[in-house]
């Protein structure tokens, strides 16, 4: 699983999972969510990453959430792994970002719309953390291999691809599950099981989502041999400041991952 030395379970053979909340409003919501997870994660043998957002970047409209301050954020994140001895990943946006963010973290994760941008998945690699790159939705799996090139070049072996989904159409997300075999030939992959159900540039602003689809989605990629889950949960989604429409609520969580488990249990003794 690289170089994380936090992470426990590394010899499991189950699937890795990144998750927590699209992007951090407070500490008591952090807190609380990681310890929810962490149990769940101890329960199931799962290798467990906190995932959440110091800052959003990306926001459709200029009065969408953006964040409760760059270094309030990331010093909660460094809190939730402190507290639970267990890593986190948050994303970056610029350049800049990698120094900072790589003080407080141990995944840096490279946003799809930015998959291809050459200077910050250089600074990203730089900084000797694992870079977990997003595939842009307007990329086809087979280009992924030159985003990971650009990190493992630049002198960092410790990079992971993550599949997000396709736009279809205007407003509307598939996964293509035969991308995730095409990905792997040149590093572990991940599947994004809830922003692959976004229904973006909706006439609002704000994003939707068909989260009545996580299951599904998550057990296909199971099925196909994903090495990670990523997913975005809360205990109140639809108060969510970021993404709520696609949320996985936290009471369903346990449910989906049992589930996951078996699935994985069952492929692994084939």
């Amino acid at each position: 699983m690289y170089n994380i030395p936090k992470l426990k379970h590394k010899d499991s053979s189950n699937f890795f999972l990144l998750a927590g909340p699209c992007a951090i409003e407070g500490e008591t919501m952090a807190l609380r969510i990681a310890e929810h997870i962490v149990k769940l994660s101890e329960q199931y043998k799962i290798p467990y990453i906190f995932k959440g957002s110091f800052k959003k970047a990306n926001r459709s409209r200029l009065d969408s959430f953006t964040g409760i301050g760059d270094e309030k954020a990331l010093k909660i994140l460094r809190k939730v792994g402190e507290t639970f001895d267990i890593p986190t990943v948050t994303d970056i946006h610029k350049e800049s970002d990698a120094a900072l963010a790589a003080q407080y973290v141990d995944v840096l994760q490279i946003p799809a719309f930015l998959a291809r941008q050459t200077d910050l998945l250089i600074a990203a690699a730089k900084t000797g953390k694992v870079v977990n790159i997003k595939k842009g939705q307007f990329m086809s799996p087979e280009a992924m291999q030159f985003a990971a090139n650009k990190v493992k070049q630049s002198g960092n072996e410790q990079v992971w691809l993550t599949d997000r989904g396709t736009m279809f159409g205007y407003q509307d997300m598939i996964v293509d599950f035969r991308g995730i075999p095409e990905m792997r030939k040149h590093a572990p992959v991940v599947l994004d099981i809830t922003h692959s159900l976004q229904r973006p540039n909706q006439s609002s602003g704000v994003t939707g989502g068909q989260p009545e689809l996580i299951e599904t989605i998550a057990r296909a990629g199971i099925a196909t041999g994903v090495d990670g889950i990523f997913l975005e949960t809360h205990f109140n989604p639809a108060a969510a400041k970021s993404d709520g429409a696609n949320m996985l609520h936290l009471d369903h969580l346990e449910g989906l991952l049992k589930n996951l488990t078996a699935i994985r249990q069952t492929i692994n003794s084939l």
